[in-house]
């Protein structure tokens, strides 16, 4: 049996009183691919031409229903021979607030018509999100979507695309939205450690299309789920204060026995893998019977006690448990209390799967790679979103460290086809014991690296920098290489390079550098 104290539950009443204003959420919604910005479905849709530098937009000959599915933005397959990259939109947000993100997918044969969908990988900032997998949905002529919510720890979120083990042809994305929530959502949630990952959410009762914005004012999708021995409500409730808000709609209807006997049914309907679960179960007893008696029951899920002698509303309640062990097929049931004389019903429910958040980059050294990649004319496409997670995921040449506290300690850009110069930021990443930028068009002089004390190999040949040998690197106690043969180099090389034991100094190639007088 589980242990109840890794279980958090709570039962909310409604009360239709302490309604405030209401919120008005911050969304960014990107039709990936798209040249330009429209309106859809009352929407307004921007073009992902700006958040993003990498990938190809391409247009779907697929028949669709939707505009947003008529664009995709594919992304290469690799780029070096089979090494894992990612491919990022990078969004500014407000730090410390909730979002939902929502990614779609509609292949549309993008990659050739007899080429199956590609299985890939989504990445936010540097959490694992999850595979990528359309395949069933597009046979079925079906989009495929993944709903998560995160913390933004910081002034951007970035949601990558990432090529895996199972990618055989190039990944794509559809549309992408990050809406910003309002702070009762999800609030048993501890944001800082964990994500959540939609697995479910459905209207119970309910058969018609799926129940989205407006109904939804962050535009959460309530899926159909009606069973054939149910008998729908179809009554309008007036109820409100939800601290996760759903939206009203989903109580005109319900999920309930046809007498007073527990009522049973299979949700979600698909079996889960092995994990932790965040539940939420929504239920409201409809005005017209509160003359008829009282709705007491039971919730169990498989068989375990998950809320005891729920008493329903007109009002309404929602039960939760943020963290909920289960796998497999999930059995819910609602057992009526002795003397309760009315069936047992539902309204609607959400899980989510519990994600463990991945680590995230020490901030001054993504500001320095940042300013880097800025002084770089032709940056690798994959330099965006966290550059070191998650891990096997770090950006192009960027090597990192494991723990709790990760830091860029390598950057190997030989023979990228760089131009540009190097940033002084540079030396803000002052756990770096190699910098590697052999085989470049970069240019300019060479900015102090004095603060690096960990340094031991530095290779600057074959490029174009110019000025002067500065003498610091005769002061960087651990540096055992210096290449900078073959650049554009002026004066006399350092007298306390020369006399630096254990020191590979190659200075060759460079026409205007002379030795100091002997």
């Amino acid at each position: 049996m589980y242990h109840l104290r890794l279980i958090l539950l709570a039962v909310v009443s409604l009360i239709s009183s302490s309604i405030s204003q209401p919120y008005t959420p911050s969304a960014i919604l990107i039709d990936c691919g798209a040249s330009s910005s429209s309106t859809i479905g009352d929407r307004r849709w921007i073009s992902d031409e700006n958040l993003i530098s990498s990938g190809t937009p391409k247009n779907v000959s697929d028949q669709v229903l939707d505009e947003i599915l008529l664009t995709v933005r594919s992304f290469p397959l690799s780029l070096d021979g089979g090494t894992r990259h990612k491919f990022c939109y990078v969004m500014s947000v407000s730090r410390g607030w909730k979002y939902m993100i929502r990614t779609t997918y509609y292949y549309g044969g993008v990659n050739g018509k007899a080429t199956p969908p590609p299985v890939f990988d989504q990445i936010v900032d540097g959490t694992f999100w999850g595979v990528v997998n359309t395949t069933a949905d597009y046979a079925d002529g079906l989009a495929s979507y993944y709903e998560g919510v995160f913390l933004a720890q910081g002034k951007s979120i970035s949601v990558c695309i990432a090529t895996n083990s199972y990618t055989t042809s190039d990944p794509f994305i559809s549309a992408l939205e990050v809406i910003r929530l309002d702070g009762t959502l999800y609030n048993s949630t501890d944001f800082t450690i964990s994500g959540l990952s939609l697995v479910a959410r459905h209207a119970f009762g309910y058969s018609g299309p799926i129940i989205r914005f407006p109904d939804d004012e962050f535009d959460r999708f309530w899926e159909p789920y009606s069973l054939n021995s149910t008998v729908p409500n179809n009554r309008k409730l007036e109820v409100s204060g939800f601290w996760n808000l759903p939206p009203s709609r989903i109580f005109n209807t319900d999920l309930r026995a046809a007498q007073v006997q527990p009522l049973e049914f299979t949700w979600p309907p698909m079996p889960l893998k092995n994990s932790v679960y965040y539940i939420a179960l929504y239920f409201a007893h409809d005005s017209d019977s509160l003359g008829d008696g009282s709705r007491v029951f039971d919730v169990s899920v498989n068989g375990i006690t998950y809320y005891k002698e729920l008493s329903v509303t007109p009002a309404g309640a929602v039960i939760f448990a943020s963290k909920w062990p289960l796998e497999g097929l999930t059995t819910l049931t609602l057992s009526p209390r002795s003397g309760s004389s009315l069936a047992p019903l539902i309204n609607g429910g959400e899980m989510f799967e519990l994600i463990s958040l991945g680590g995230r980059t020490l901030v001054r050294d993504v500001t320095a790679l940042n300013a880097i990649k800025s002084s770089f004319q032709n940056a690798p496409v994959d330099w965006n979103g966290d550059p070191c997670m998650p891990q096997n995921y770090s950006w192009s040449g960027v090597t990192c460290t494991e723990g709790p506290r990760i830091r860029v300690i390598a950057l190997n850009l030989t023979s990228m086809g760089l131009s540009g110069s190097l940033a002084p930021e540079v030396s803000k990443l002052t756990a770096l014991s190699s910098i590697w930028l052999g085989n470049n068009s970069l240019s300019g002089s060479i900015p102090d690296l004095s603060s690096l004390k960990y340094l031991e190999s530095v290779h600057l040949e074959d490029n174009s920098f110019s000025g002067n040998i500065p003498t610091f690197f005769g002061g960087v106690p651990h540096l055992r290489e210096l290449f900078l043969q073959n650049n554009n180099l002026t004066g006399q090389i350092p007298n306390n390079l020369l006399q630096k034991q254990g020191l590979d100094l190659r200075t060759s190639g460079n026409p205007f550098l002379t030795q100091p007088p002997s």
